[in-house]
């Protein structure tokens, strides 16, 4: 019997039709849709005269133009007011659920999809959006597409899609203290590039992963594209089926009990082979942090930015080129550089497990003068488990303000920009050019380390700080 890898399983059970020589057509159970990349594939929909084939499958929420501010008033800017109307009225018209601004499940996409209970083991799932690999931590297979695809999902439930190689990256051991989920997948990207994954669907395994919480696992998928994957994905075990009981969509009662003995059988099989493999001790990761402009430019917060040894031609033309733009030289500490904004959000880490980290490190504590900090949460169930732990008050006293959710400042799409020149030391996904605003300067780390800058007012060590 041929022994397959979890992610073969899944695939090869949602494929319709494989075309000879050419891509499969894929069966997706869950669509999420926001107001940037639907309103031309309804339009498109529209001008062809087709409807949604199963608008039960598919689900909305805005979040990427939104503003964090005063959202039960007029969106301001123009354009994000009328991606929003639209989303509002294509879901009107063909039946599909949507969870509006104000409504008590809105949110992030790739928060509120998981805290539904609407992702499930086993599942294919795609957005219109390149972090819904987040929902891979589940034991599903999640990517990205383009409005194109989203456009072909609405029509058909079907994407044409070539099956991408496999990888997989285990990391056994323990982590040390003051190291979170966030510098695991920071470390692992640091170490094979923002480019070393290209092509490849990507499993998680080993214990340091199997030890990590739900939320914890999200942050890992989530940054799977940061390295250039088509999406990540962890084996389903207890601890997502805990998470997953009693949600509203999850099943119940004998449901349940059927479902769960399917979910238990989503593992690779032993022997299974992947295209190529990686591995990493446990015992080496450290708080890290991003100095470049990507993902794959971070070290350990103790290290120095590297040196030009070695580096010659395009390479160091282009190295010397990002930290030009950061304003930072090879060889020099990164830690003790001044910042001048923390943010701790987006998809990545606005989940309630993130606020409470940062609020158990602050507490009692005040951040720097020099800090202005943003805290938003994925969702609005997020921010009413904030109130109700008593998470705002503290953060609050600490010299933090909560603000509504939404991307906020992960993207330069709504009114959260880091102003030009600054620095923000970000729990979002990418450090880009320009990506938190023009000329913005993007440090990536954990909600630990963001705790830690916000009271130094200066790049600093979690595990010295607190």
């Amino acid at each position: 019997m041929e022994k397959k890898t979890l992610f073969d399983k899944i695939w090869d059970a949602h494929v319709v039709k494989s075309v000879p020589d050419g891509p499969d057509v894929f069966f997706i159970d869950k669509h999420f849709i926001h107001e940037v990349t639907s309103p031309v594939a309804f339009l498109n929909l529209e001008k062809r005269g087709v409807g949604v084939m199963y608008p039960e499958r598919t689900v909305a929420t805005p979040d990427h133009n939104v503003p964090t501010i005063d959202q039960d008033k007029t969106i301001k800017d123009k354009l994000s007011r009328m991606q929003v109307e639209k989303l509002r009225t294509n879901c009107k018209k063909h039946g599909i659920e949507l969870h509006d601004l104000g409504s008590a499940h809105h949110g992030i996409v790739h928060v509120i999809g998981p805290e539904l209970g609407i992702t499930q083991p086993g599942m294919t799932i795609v957005c219109g959006d390149s972090h819904t690999s987040t929902h891979g931590a589940f034991g599903a297979i999640a990517f990205g597409i383009g409005t194109s695809e989203v456009e072909m999902v609405l029509a058909t439930q079907c994407i044409m899609q070539s099956k991408p190689k496999k990888m997989r990256i285990t990391v056994d051991g323990e982590v040390g203290p003051g190291v979170t989920s966030k510098d695991i997948i920071l470390y692992i990207i640091s170490k094979i590039s923002a480019a070393g994954a290209t092509g490849y669907f990507v499993e998680y395994a080993g214990s340091a992963f199997k030890s990590l919480s739900m939320e914890a696992r999200m942050t890992v998928c989530n940054m799977s594209i940061e390295m250039g994957a088509r999406g990540g994905l962890i084996a389903p075990d207890e601890t997502t089926f805990e998470y997953l009981k009693g949600k509203q969509y999850a099943p119940k009662g004998a449901d349940w009990e059927k479902t769960l003995a399917e979910w238990t059988a989503l593992q690779t099989d032993e022997g299974a082979v992947f295209d190529k493999e990686h591995y990493f001790d446990a015992s080496d990761i450290e708080p890290m942090i991003t100095y470049g402009t990507n993902p794959g430019m971070g070290i350990k917060i103790k290290d120095i930015i590297p040196t030009l040894d070695g580096m010659e031609g395009s390479n160091k033309k282009t190295y010397l080129k990002s930290l030009d733009y950061m304003g930072f030289a090879p060889g020099e500490p990164i830690k003790g550089k001044k910042v001048d904004f923390v943010f701790v959000g987006s998809c990545t880490n606005g989940r309630i497990e993130d606020i409470r980290s940062v609020a158990n490190f602050v507490k009692g504590k005040k951040k720097a003068d020099n800090i202005t900090a943003w805290i938003v949460p994925g969702s609005r169930e997020v921010e009413k488990m904030a109130h109700e732990e008593g998470l705002v008050k503290i953060l609050e006293e600490a010299g933090f303000k909560l603000r509504q959710p939404g991307c906020s400042a992960c993207l330069a799409m709504n009114d959260d920009k880091i102003p030009s020149g600054k620095y923000a030391v970000s729990t979002s996904n990418r450090n880009f050019e320009g990506r938190q605003g023009p000329g913005a300067r993007t440090l990536l780390a954990s909600p630990l380390t963001v705790a830690a800058v916000a009271v130094t007012g200066e790049i600093s060590d979690p595990r010295e700080v607190f």
